[in-house]
């Protein structure tokens, strides 16, 4: 008769534990995004994850660890969007990109950049955290453009493809650029094109 392997008790507790920290990133993602720094705080993000101060002090002991961890949850979020994007043309992949930087997702990471040049004890954390960020996006970037860097000037023409659409992302953040956005999209989209020369197969094909 085979052994029966029981089951962890602490196994829904870790369960819960997960659920409550997922819902205080995603709420702290939110108010960044909504209300900027100064109007989140932690009863704030605690109230709207539906869960006590306490319990958020629990995962995030300070301010500055809680909103660090929401904006590597954002990280975390845009590259798994990235990864996502299906093998299409370079114009697909260029619109695609621009996108990551005009959602709530890249308004909340600005609120954090923004507190950070003011915070110095938020600022070599949000720092370090975007050097890493910065590394991964455009190393997922190359990947979906199918980029040879070996080639002179296209890893510029790819981080200069990621600067632009971080402009474009700004100017969205006070009013709404989507007609200007497609037109300028459409252009890069040429440009890189021309930049990377010859589409290569997808890498790992």
């Amino acid at each position: 008769m085979a052994a029966v392997t029981p089951t962890s008790p602490k196994s829904p507790k870790q369960d819960r534990s997960r659920a409550t920290r997922r819902r205080l990133l995603e709420a702290a993602v939110a108010s960044l995004a909504e209300h900027g720094w100064a109007g989140s705080t932690v009863s704030v993000v605690a109230e709207r994850a539906g869960v006590s101060r306490g319990a958020a002090q629990h995962h995030f002991p300070t301010r500055e660890d809680l909103f660090t961890a929401a904006v590597e949850y954002v990280a975390e979020e845009r590259s798994a969007a990235l990864r996502a994007v299906p093998g299409q043309d370079r114009a697909a992949v260029v619109a695609a990109l621009v996108d990551l930087y005009t959602g709530p997702l890249f308004r909340a990471a600005l609120q954090l950049w923004v507190a950070a040049s003011n915070e110095e004890q938020l600022r070599p954390r949000v720092t370090e955290l975007e050097a890493r960020v910065g590394r991964e996006t455009h190393r997922i970037a190359v990947s979906l453009l199918h980029a040879d860097e070996t080639r002179p000037g296209v890893r510029e023409t790819v981080q200069g493809l990621l600067d632009m659409a971080r402009g474009l992302g700004l100017a969205n953040v006070l009013t709404d650029d989507t007609a200007r956005r497609a037109r300028v999209v459409r252009q890069w989209a040429a440009l890189v094109e021309e930049g990377l020369g010859p589409d290569l197969p997808a890498y790992g094909s």
